[in-house]
């Protein structure tokens, strides 16, 4: 059994959540560890101060960019394993009837880790792409001695070689820990499940129009996909705004850096919530239009509940980008002379506001038409 070959884009998401997480981490710890490097050389107490800046900002985006990454990249792997696997149920149950023990079809999990292993070693490697005209940058400012590339193989094992071992060893124990059930529970129809919901919960949907209750049904069964819609709307937001900021006080090819993995994690995780969400509910849409219901309806159902979920990751993004460069300002910066005082940028945030609703409502657009394409008879065929 091959594993993800049906897939490959929600292998390519991990991959690209992977690649930014180790780009971003190895090239501030690599500036991180050649910069101690010149540290005796430095003598003035000015240049003192602004080198303690540079080595805690380095600190601060290696922990703060690097740890959120690596969590969103642990939360996408287990979710998309689960997904798999109540995707693919009767099929594994099949195997475990036959006589294969679970750890047998465990380990053809391991796949997900060759995602994770092509991310990293692309990071790596466009990390050194970056690196010279990001220290170029760092050394126009004269502050500081002469600060030159060099090779850390610490780095390559720590952001290469263990994270895809690590992730190739939790893909093969979550999937064997998901396969400790019973095989008829694999077997069973997830429609059974619904004679367990309480009747309190039923005589209340009963009041909610069939869209409003499939559109609360709809999150309610997928709760790890509300965590990637919000954390989408939260990296367009917080880098957005702080790409901007960055100019101001740090470098423009910092802020030019920030805005462009921004914007690729959030496109690439709204990409695969929604394609999930929609993959999810292709028979549930068939039927909505064999019953009649218009495209608008379906949309509203199956993508409706999603939009405030959104809008509150918008917001959360522009307090963490406040709170994470107030920060900077006022505990990192604040004996180096010259930085400016950071205040929160009103027009900015309605820019990039005024720019994820106009994305957000295009790629809702766009998915709406992919819902109309839907073939009721290829479904109502399966």
């Amino acid at each position: 059994m091959l594993v993800g070959i049906k897939n490959v884009s929600k292998l390519i998401g991990i991959s690209i959540i992977a690649c930014c997480a180790v780009l971003v981490c190895t090239m501030f710890l690599n500036f991180y560890f050649d910069i101690r490097l010149i540290e005796s050389e430095i003598t003035s107490e000015l240049s003192m101060f602004f080198y303690n800046a540079q080595v805690s900002t380095a600190k601060v985006v290696c922990l703060v960019s690097g740890g959120c990454l690596l969590l969103t990249a642990i939360v996408m792997l287990l979710f998309y394993i689960k997904h798999y696997i109540d995707t693919h149920k009767k099929e594994l149950g099949i195997l475990k009837a036959l006589g294969y023990s679970n750890i047998k079809i465990a380990k053809s999990f391991w796949v997900f880790g060759i995602s994770i292993f092509i991310g990293t070693v692309t990071g790596y490697a466009g990390a050194f792409l970056i690196m010279p005209w990001f220290y170029a940058l760092q050394n126009e400012d004269k502050m500081l001695p002469e600060i030159t590339i060099n090779f850390h193989p610490s780095i390559l094992f720590y952001f290469v070689v263990l994270p895809t071992v690590c992730f190739s060893a939790l893909s093969v124990y979550y999937a064997w820990y998901k396969f400790k059930k019973p095989v008829l529970l694999l077997l069973k129809d997830n429609m059974q499940t619904a004679s367990k919901t309480p009747n309190h919960r039923i005589e209340k949907s009963s009041e909610l129009s069939f869209v409003e209750y499939l559109k609360r049904n709809t999150l309610k069964s997928k709760k790890a996909l509300v965590f990637f819609i919000i954390f989408a709307s939260f990296c367009f937001s917080a880098m957005t705004q702080m790409s901007f900021s960055m100019k101001d006080l740090s470098s423009e090819m910092m802020g030019v850096m920030m805005l462009v993995i921004g914007l690729v994690l959030a496109f690439t995780t709204l990409f695969l919530a929604i394609t999930t969400v929609i993959n999810g509910n292709t028979k549930t849409i068939a039927m909505m239009r064999v019953f009649g219901y218009s495209q608008k309806e379906c949309c509203r159902a199956i993508l409706g509940g999603y939009r405030p979920l959104s809008y509150i990751g918008f917001i959360i993004g522009t307090v963490y980008q406040y709170g994470l460069l107030r920060l900077m300002v006022d505990i990192v910066f604040k004996d180096v002379e010259g930085v400016p005082t950071y205040k929160f940028d009103f027009p900015t945030m309605l820019i990039s506001l005024a720019c994820f609703i106009t994305i957000y409502e295009i790629m809702m657009y766009i998915y709406s038409e992919k819902i109309k394409k839907i073939s009721i008879k290829e479904i109502m065929i399966e």
